[in-house]
Parts: structure tokens; sequence; C-alpha cells
């Protein structure tokens, strides 16, 4: 099978070829702002001369997708079915502009030799080709199709206005406007990355990176380095082609494990748009600069969206340049990242450094320096230890109106994290199980969904000495009520005469005596905090803590509970059970609402001081003191 060429042409390259566009193409759409900002970038770059070599810094455009055309190809006339042509897959828009652009110039600058512009015939509108070189200004300072005359194509209206907006760019430009200058950084000191494709049939490319808008990513590009056998030091066919096959099922198996997020989340934040993941190993490579680069290449490779496809690029054109060296940095990286995954404590621990900003490049390079997992298990420590140390203290007192309880969330979030290292570790010291890990704290669940600090005992305290009041403390009351209560309740909220309503709210406000009162500042130290997602907290409001409770064990087995709202007459509307959006519970969250930190059962209704609260903070300490060791 032929190899996909892949390499970086100067726009004087492109100069002189002849190119296709296919009818599958849309017509030309470039906005005015579009061409603008390629003016702008080509005008604002500066080329230099990289040490004392004769090589200079360029400027990148994105990919040109293109496909040699068969000499019999029925798309084009017999006077040029034989010459040849590139029939273009994905960049026509560019390829375009950059005509428009050279046409320009070569109209406005009188007595200037005239720059060759490529050929381009487009399927569609066969008659586009002579409306662009048709193109001028005339004095009326105008754009005119001199000599002839176009019908009315929408195609020709984005043309034309790209034409006059190159035009009214050049004549805002100034005295200081050095043409020439300009035109040897665009013609010269600009480049393409020119993607052949030599197989793969056309219309399946157009539609890959067209539907949806996915463009030609960095490790599509990079890949067609990696299998291209120039690259290889292997002689021999038959090995060469076994070699090409293994990489290729190796990319294959990274890609697929990096899909999966669950092992993706655990590295990365929600919010990667890319269609491949393995980029994500390549932008490592190229940011730390494994692959050795020396200084005057590694700048040559610029900041845009395809800085790490240049960079792998110039390692292969480079004289030290190994695939096996370059293959196998992939592959430690990969293993790295999966090793991690695979421990019960490099898991939780990295998890966690990540979703507090620090990055996986310093995070391996830790790792790296490390003599062994015990001493880099030590860093991570220390480094969480970090994290720790900036929150308050365990005895902080929060704002009353909750405002800053969001500061506790990485001692709740590390609670967690350290909770399930402890049950896993004893399980596996117990000779019953020794079996492996039984629980991973889901960091894909808490990035996908909306995690926040939240109070166990509810922040708010209405004296119930009115009708509101009373129905909305029946309100909260409801959901941590038996049947024979809840039909109390409803009677209530229809009961007319105020003195049954009176004998009914204290006959229900017995069944739940609060034996303890919490002041606002003891609701706001985190000792009444845990973690909830937002949607979970809405649902049960300002309920009792019996009620919220049950919420959670609802949650946990993937049903949305939510407490009673109140209609505008004053009634009372039940919401109907629905299924959960998801039935993750943090384990702390999950005991919390069991209490499991209580030395003894205390009020099923309510979370004590004395006994729940104290118990919980006390566990919470036993966790950080886990650091030190």
């Amino acid at each position: 099978m032929a190899e996909n060429i892949i390499e970086m042409k100067s726009v004087s390259e492109l100069l002189g070829m002849k190119f296709f566009i296919p009818n599958y193409q849309r017509g030309y759409r470039w906005s005015e702002q579009q061409v603008k900002d390629l003016l702008n970038d080509i005008n604002d770059f500066r080329p230099e001369r990289i040490n004392n070599s004769n090589e200079e810094t360029w400027y990148c455009l994105q990919p040109l997708v293109v496909k040699r055309m068969e000499e019999t190809n029925t798309n084009l006339d017999k006077e040029t079915d034989k010459e040849n042509w590139y029939e273009v897959i994905d960049g026509q828009q560019r390829l375009t502009t950059i005509y428009l652009i050279i046409h320009y110039f070569n109209e406005m600058w009188v007595g200037k030799q005239k720059t060759p512009l490529p050929t381009i015939k487009y399927a569609t509108r066969n008659d586009s080709y002579d409306f662009l070189k048709h193109l001028e200004i005339n004095e009326k300072q105008e754009v005119v199709t001199s000599g002839k005359e176009f019908k009315d194509y929408i195609d020709y209206f984005y043309m034309k206005q790209a034409y006059n907006t190159i035009h009214q760019w050049a004549c805002k430009q100034g005295t200081n406007f050095n043409n020439n200058e300009f035109q040897s950084k665009f013609i010269h000191r600009t480049r393409v990355i020119w993607y052949e494709t030599v197989d793969e049939d056309p219309i399946k490319v157009f539609t890959r990176l067209n539907i949806g808008k996915i463009s030609l990513t960095n490790a599509e590009l990079i890949k067609a380095l990696f299998l291209n056998r120039s690259n290889f030091r292997v002689s021999d066919d038959r090995h060469l082609k076994l070699r090409q096959q293994e990489i290729a099922s190796e990319w294959d198996n990274i890609e697929y494990t990096l899909q999966n997020d669950e092992f993706w989340l655990f590295l990365n934040e929600k919010g990667y748009n890319r269609p491949t993941r393995i980029d994500f190993i390549f932008d490592l490579i190229c940011e730390q600069n494994k692959l050795e680069l020396n200084d005057e290449k590694y700048r040559m490779i610029g900041s845009d969206d395809y800085r790490t496809f240049r960079y792998f690029y110039e390692y292969f054109n480079s004289v030290q340049s190994d695939i096996e060296i370059c293959w196998n940095e992939v592959k430690a990286y990969f293993q790295t990242f999966r090793e991690w995954y695979e421990d019960l404590e490099l898991y939780h621990y990295v998890g966690y450094l990540i979703v507090y900003g620090h990055t996986i490049s310093n995070l391996v390079a830790e790792w790296n320096d490390s003599v062994d997992k015990d001493s880099f298990v030590r860093k991570l420590k220390q480094k969480i230890n970090g994290e720790i140390s900036k929150c308050p203290s365990l005895d902080f007192q929060y704002h009353t109106d909750g405002s800053d309880k969001g500061k506790c969330k990485p001692i709740l979030l590390f609670h967690n994290i350290q909770t399930i290292v402890n049950q896993n570790k004893n399980n596996l010291d117990n000779s019953k199980y020794q079996i492996g890990v039984f629980y991973k704290f889901p960091f894909h669940l808490y990035k996908i969904e909306s995690w926040d600090v939240e109070h166990i005992n509810s922040n708010t305290t209405n004296e119930e000495d009115d009708v509101m009041t009373q129905k909305q403390w029946l309100m909260n009351v409801y959901l941590s009520a038996d049947k024979e209560i809840q039909e109390k309740i409803l009677v209530f909220f229809e009961e007319e005469n105020e003195e049954q309503r009176n004998k009914l709210f204290n006959e229900i406000k017995d069944i739940f005596p609060q034996t303890e009162v919490w002041t606002p500042e003891e609701k706001n130290r985190i000792w009444n905090y845990t973690l909830l997602d937002s949607s979970t907290n809405r649902s049960y409001g300002n309920a009792l803590f019996s009620g919220k409770r049950r919420v959670i064990i609802g949650k946990d087995k993937g049903v949305k509970i939510s407490i009673p709202k109140m209609t505008k007459d004053g009634k009372l509307q039940l919401i109907e059970e629905d299924k959960a959006e998801s039935s993750f519970v943090p384990i702390c969250t999950k005991l919390v609402f069991m209490k499991y930190y209580s030395a003894i059962m205390s009020d099923a209704n309510y979370w004590t001081k004395e006994i729940d609260a104290k118990g919980y903070i006390s566990d919470i300490k036993e966790c950080i003191n886990k650091l030190k060791y």
C-alpha cells in the first residue's frame, strides 16, 4: 500500500501547481475578518535568523489536504487531464485566499515582475477561476471584473468581498508599509502543512474532516510520519511492514485506552474536545522537548495549534532521528499513566493533585526523578499536604452565610481519597481478600458533575410562629416522616381552621423533638460540611437530616427524591420520584448520612454536635495525619 505524503511546503512551492476543487466542497465563504486576520498575521510576523545558520523561522498555515488525480479523471477536460492535478479535499478556502492575495499584489504594483499563480479549477461554476483572474480595482477604487460580465453567484460575492478586504487593508497600512517585504514573507516565509493522501477515498476523507468541523489533528499528521517507510532503519521490506503494523496496533491500543473517560478524566479535566486523545502524549513530549531538538529547531516550531506536529516533523528531518527512540518515548508516557491508574495509592494521590492544578508534565518529571515508588508517594503526600495547608484550620469559623465554605473543599475531597486508600489497604492486608482494590474514587464523575461543599445540618433556622413558617418546616420534615405523619402533613395544608392547624402542627412537632440547638456559627464549621452535587442539594433544600438521608440513599440507588413544594395558594405539591441523573455519592458523604463516624447511635432525625459532628471531625484529622507517614 502506498504511503500518504506529509511535508511542509512554502507558498512559493504552490505557485504554478494545478488544483481541482470538487463539487462536494462548499463554495468560497471566508469572511472579511478571516481575510484581515491572515493579512495581519503575515504582516506582524518577523522572520528570525537561527543563530549562525542560513535558516530563518517561518509562519505556518493550517493543513492543505490533497490527492493526486488520475490522468483519466472525467472531472478534467481533455486538454488538461494528462497534467499533474491535485484534488483539494480540505483547505480550498485558504488556497483561494492565497490566490487572491498574490493576484492583488500582482495587479496593484505596476512594473513589478508578476508572481506566478496557481491554477484552480472549480467543478461547480466552471468560470470561477476566470472570475478570479479578472478581479481588479478600478479608478473609483471599486472591485470590478475587467472586460467581462459574470453571473451573480454567492461564491463570487465572497471572492469579491475578500479582494476588496485585501485592498482596503493594504490602503490602511500607510507610507511605512513595505510591499516587497510583505510579499517576500508571504511567498517565501509562509508554509502550509501539505498532507497528500494516496489510497484513501477523497469523499470519505472530506466527510471525516468537515462533518462536525473536525480538523486534521496533530496526531493524524504525526501518524503519517511514524508510518513513513523513509523514517525506518529496517531495510528488509517484510520486517518493515511488520514493524509498521506493530506501531499502528500499539497506537490504536493507546488511543482506545485514552478514549475511556474513567482513565482519561483521572488524568485530565473535562472539556478536551479533540477527536483523538493521543495528541495529549505528543503535546507532553513536545512541551518537555523529550526528543532533544536543538534550540534552533525548537524555536522554529512556533506556538499555534500545529506546533506539536512541527516538533515531530523537525525531529524526523534531523540527523539524530530514530523512530524507535521516538516511539519508546510515547509508550513510556502511556505506561507511566497506566501504572498510576492501576496502583491504589498513585491513582488517588495523583488524581487528587491533578484536580488542584498540578500538571502532568511536572508529575511525570517527579516520577522519573524518584528512586522508587515509595519515594514518589512521599513526594505526592508532601504536595497534598501543601494543598491542605492552604485551607483554613479544622476549627475555622466560616461566614454564617456560607459564602466562603468552598475553602475547605480540598480537605473534604482528600478525606474521601484517604478513606478509600485506608479501606483498600486494610482489605489487601486481610488474608481472606488480597484480591486488589474494591473501590476507586471516580474522578471522572466528580469532574463531570458539579460538586461543592454543602451543609449537613441545614443552615437555616425558622421560628415556626406563623402558618407560613410552619408550612416551610413541615415541607422539610415530610421526607423524614412515616406514612401516617405524612398524611397529617397533607391534612395540615388543607386545613382552614387555625385551631385545628395548630393542634396538628404540635402533634407533628412532638414527633421530631430537637434536643440540641446549633448556633449559626456552629453550623458553619467543617464538622457540618460535606461534598454534594448541586442537583441533589437543590432536591432536598432545608430538609431535616433524616430527610436528606433519604434523598442520599435514593441517589445511591439511582432514584431522584425531592422535598415537596408549596404552590402559590399555599397547598402542598408532592414531587414524584424520578430517575437520578447519576448515582455517584462520594464515600464520606454516604458515611455521614449513615452516621458511620458516631461512637453511638444518636437521634436519627438530626446531625448532633457532641456525637456525630465530633466523630466526623476526628476522622478527618486522622486521615490528614496519614500525610505525615
